[in-house]
């Protein structure tokens, strides 16, 4: 007897179209993220390497213009020999390396030559220069981010003291981007020098406290007396002719202040 054996069909299931599908999204989204992560390095390039550059640029452009006009139509005859690199201000020992009680302006008798008008918002209208740091950068009236900051300029916080004046001349700067003038002023110290030049003359200011961090809230660190209300130990209780230069700390974050005062030792 012969036993016939049915014959099997092989099944075969197409699975190519499934399969090209899938690697043609992984394709897709490999590309995306690939995209992306190109976009955000040119951003970051923008905002490390590209605004700093154009800043700096301005900044100084329009430091040379001030100092330009300053020079052919000087304020008088009155004002004190130049420093080399630094028009205006004497370098006399007495001048640089001590606090002269006599040259500093007393709570009733203001400094000679603080303007008598508030300059007009966004105007530039002094020279800062700070030698530790390398820095020379203009002020302007304002902290205005848009007009003012983001030019790579130092800002002016409007009702606050004139410059060599009885009260707190105070001042915002950018820490990253933009120029970026306040960087480094974490690095400053006690008895460093910050030079304020203006039309009618230069100011001398050291630098005698440092306040590491405090509450972007902390408005008693740009009074007429400056003080912080946040670190109350950190600060003074006279009337006198003060500068104070803040910017956001730490690094790269808006979250706290980084603050420095210094006191005026002369003006020339």
């Amino acid at each position: 007897m012969r036993v016939t054996q049915r014959q099997r069909v092989p099944v075969v299931v197409q699975t190519g179209g499934r399969s090209r599908t899938s690697a043609r999204a992984l394709w897709l989204a490999a590309e995306t993220v690939v995209t992306c992560g190109v976009l955000i390095l040119l951003l970051v390039a923008h905002q490390l390497w590209w605004t700093n550059r154009e800043a700096r640029a301005e900044a100084l452009d329009q430091v040379r213009v001030l100092e330009r006009e300053w020079d052919i139509s000087p304020p008088g005859a009155d004002v004190a020999p130049d420093v080399p690199g630094v028009p205006g201000v004497s370098e006399s020992p007495d001048a640089v390396r001590e606090a002269d009680a006599s040259a500093a302006p007393s709570a009733s008798s203001p400094a000679v030559g603080v303007p008598r008008a508030n300059p007009a918002p966004s105007a530039a209208f002094a020279v800062l220069r700070v030698p530790r740091l390398g820095l020379t950068v203009p002020v302007a009236e304002g902290v205005s981010k848009r007009s003012v900051l983001d030019k790579g300029y130092v800002g002016h916080y409007p009702g606050t003291g004139a410059p060599g004046g009885v009260g707190n001349f105070a001042l915002a700067g950018h820490r990253n981007t933009h120029g970026e003038p306040f960087r480094y002023i974490n690095r400053l110290g006690a008895g460093d020098r910050i030079l304020l030049r203006t039309r009618a003359r230069t100011y001398v200011y050291r630098v005698d406290l440092v306040l590491a961090s405090t509450s972007p809230r902390d408005v008693g660190v740009i009074r007429a007396v400056p003080r912080s209300l946040v670190r109350p130990s950190y600060g003074y209780s006279d009337p006198g002719a003060y500068l104070t230069l803040t910017t956001c700390t730490p690094e790269f974050s808006s979250a706290y202040r980084l603050v420095v005062w210094a006191k005026l030792v002369s003006a020339g």
